[in-house]
């Protein structure tokens, strides 16, 4: 089992709109799936911590009902953690939920920047889909290179923004960002799945793309845990090798002191 951390937006509204917004709620629920159904633990944080706020919930999706009507996911979301208090050696994995809040409070928090640099420094997974790699920004590594250099991405395209009539409202275009800051962002067509793999980075590029995300983190995990399976193995028939050869020196050191 593995536990992964999702990171949700605290942000409620869309710029100075009035328009209400949250975290994406299909975002979060159809990754849930797929890592619950794989065994593994999922917790939740948010940049300021608390209940937050969601986008409408798809009544029509039995997996976000799933995910709403969920007991323990209830409770974890009730009162997530602030990102800058999450103890980041608890989790294998990090996962940024988008929703266009995120492209508010996600690119300046360093509390999310430490946390997503801490999981990735350490040889954990790091997931983002749609608006969600807004907290890719601004990371910097301990090789002093930013998580997003030199990597293909994917992430809401500037279409994609100009289909959804956010262009104008917006802070700036995340493609765009991701790309000044090194990145080379990989698209699909307007609204269709792309999720890309880049070592233990996978980012998706809206939400039909977020199961494909968390099915990709969970490949890697597969490769993770098989490889700690090997080693464990490979260690009890050392420990087994050692343990005959003292058995066997100890029956020899008996005959030789008979004769």
């Amino acid at each position: 089992m593995k536990k992964i951390l999702m990171v949700l937006t605290s942000v409620s509204e869309i710029g100075d709109t009035g328009e209400k917004t949250g975290y994406n709620v299909a975002e979060a629920a159809h990754p849930w799936k797929v890592f619950k159904d794989s065994g593994h633990f999922v917790d939740f944080a948010s940049i300021q911590g608390g209940q937050p706020p969601r986008d409408e919930v798809d009544s029509d999706d039995p997996i976000q009902v799933a995910f709403t009507e969920d007991e323990t996911t209830r409770a974890g979301l009730y009162n997530t953690a602030r990102v800058d208090v999450v103890d980041p050696e608890q989790y294998d994995a990090v996962y940024l939920v988008g929703g266009h809040g995120t492209m508010w409070d996600f690119p300046d928090s360093e509390g999310l920047q430490n946390l997503v640099a801490s999981v990735y420094n350490a040889g954990g997974l790091v997931g983002a889909v749609c608006h969600g790699p807004a907290g890719l920004l601004n990371v910097e590594l301990e090789n002093g290179l930013r998580l997003v250099e030199g990597r293909k991405v994917a992430g809401f395209t500037n279409d994609e923004e100009v289909a959804a009539g956010k262009d104008k409202v917006i802070p700036f275009f995340l493609a765009d960002r991701l790309e000044e800051q090194g990145a080379t962002h990989v698209s699909a067509d307007v609204f269709a799945e792309k999720v890309v793999v880049d070592d233990r980075l996978v980012t998706g590029q809206n939400p039909a793309s977020a199961a494909g995300v968390a099915k990709e983190m969970e490949k890697l995990f597969a490769a993770v845990i098989h490889r700690e399976k090997a080693e464990e193995q490979h260690e009890t028939e050392i420990l087994r090798a050692e343990k005959d050869a003292e058995k066997i020196a100890k029956k020899a050191a008996a005959a030789e002191a008979e004769h």
